[in-house]
């Protein structure tokens, strides 16, 4: 029954974390925020409550190994098995400058989180270091993206169009429904999902940061998964790789600086002996494709899922 519980609570997160994106993105252009500032925001917020949530939910129930496998197994997965599944249908072509300076700050945020790490504990001194670092990430992104683009009411109208979620016709009572939706779903989905991966990892004898390496990273990266083959789908390369490597960013700086407010986060060991340079080691393979323009081929997707495969095998034993 735990798996149940585990796949309910799952499925709860990732339903009302889509039902609060659809809100807070239409109540903000309804309140007249520019569309460009809510997807520097609220959308990428929101986009990662499902991985907030159970981070904070794991150290509340006093399982912080979990919420550091989580974010390191979510990191994982969003390269090696979020890239490689929709290379699998279609050919990504890198070919966007932007997207090389988004992937630079990626790096520069990984290397920040693990000179963190070899502290031992993640407490509020890493986390303030994690939040500073995202705020000056969100600023320089919105000042980069605000000189690349015309300040005409035609853009914003095209950017409002573009925007996910956004639904000008949507009703303010349907607003404030998803709104309430998500706010009670995401922390229920998040208590259920927590307490049945604990549950199943102490029946199979395994640690709670092996099941957060694993079942709860693959779990909460499938919203990325989804985004990202439907970008494939419409030949938007630029849009899979932007969700990856944004992602990514806030999983790091944005969620585990918040949760090291929470309680302190104890760094396992182990991930420090593997898991976390098996992180390293995939954000540095995208940069071959990103620094070098190199397409993600069907062959590449393959060895890209491959590898993935290979990683939870070795987790797992």
């Amino acid at each position: 029954m735990d798996f149940v519980y585990a796949l309910g609570g799952l499925v709860l997160l990732l339903v009302a974390g889509d039902l609060l994106v659809r809100g807070a993105v239409n109540l903000s252009l309804r309140l007249g925020i520019p569309a460009l500032i809510v997807s520097l925001t609220v959308v990428a917020f929101g986009t990662s409550a499902p991985e907030l949530l159970v981070s904070v939910s794991a150290i509340l129930d006093g399982v912080p190994g979990l919420a550091l496998g989580n974010v390191v197994g979510s990191n994982t997965a969003n390269i090696l098995l979020v890239l490689g599944v929709p290379a699998l249908i279609t050919t990504l072509h890198v070919i966007d400058n932007s997207t090389r300076a988004s992937y630079l700050q990626m790096i520069a945020a990984t290397v920040l989180f693990i000179l963190l790490a070899f502290r031992g504990t993640l407490d509020w001194i890493a986390g303030l270091a994690l939040l500073a670092a995202l705020v000056a990430m969100l600023w320089h992104a919105f000042h980069s993206a605000r000189s690349h683009r015309a300040a005409t009411k035609e853009a914003e109208a095209e950017a409002e169009e573009d925007l996910e979620g956004a639904d000008p016709d949507l009703p303010w009572w349907k607003i404030g429904l998803f709104l309430l939706a998500g706010l009670v779903g995401l922390p229920l989905g998040a208590d259920i999902l927590v307490d049945a991966s604990t549950n199943i990892a102490r029946a199979f004898g395994v640690s709670e940061t092996v099941i957060g390496l694993t079942l709860v990273a693959l779990g909460t990266s499938l919203p990325e998964l989804a985004t990202t083959v439907m970008a494939a789908l419409r030949k938007q390369a630029d849009v899979a790789f932007g969700n990856v490597i944004g992602s990514n960013m806030f999983n790091l700086l944005g969620i585990i600086g918040i949760s090291a407010f929470v309680g302190r986060i104890p760094v396992d060991p182990e991930i420090m002996r593997f898991d976390i340079w098996v992180m390293l080691a995939a954000s540095l393979l995208l940069g071959v494709f990103v620094l070098r323009r190199i397409d993600i081929t069907r062959f590449c997707g393959v060895l890209l899922s491959v590898l993935y495969v290979l990683y939870v095998l070795a987790v797992l034993n």
